[in-house]
């Protein structure tokens, strides 16, 4: 399983800095496209996105990232309404916070 980040340039430079392989930088008008392209991609496991750029995205594509298994979005910046065990618990089935 990869991580994979989604956003702007800026947005995804510390993530590349850090060695994270699978790096989009993109613009806003591209952003709906690349995500649409990484959820296809079966070797990744978590997608990271800013809170910021998924509010952006269309209704029925937050929608389809809350319900697919993997790869789990985890959004950075601010409070999401579905905390990280849930969403791990989700794509994994089992609850590892226990």
């Amino acid at each position: 399983m990869e991580l994979a980040v989604v956003g702007p340039d800026d947005f995804v430079l510390g993530f590349k800095l850090a060695g994270v392989r699978k790096v989009y930088g993109v613009e806003p008008d591209g952003l709906e496209a690349k995500v649409n392209e990484v959820l296809e991609d079966a070797s990744v496991g978590i997608l990271v996105v800013s809170t910021e750029d998924l509010q952006r995205l269309s209704h029925g594509l937050r929608r389809r990232l809350e319900t697919v298994p993997r790869p789990v979005v985890i959004a950075v910046g601010a409070k999401e309404e579905e905390d990280l065990r849930t969403k791990v618990k989700r794509a994994i089935g089992i609850d590892l916070f226990k």
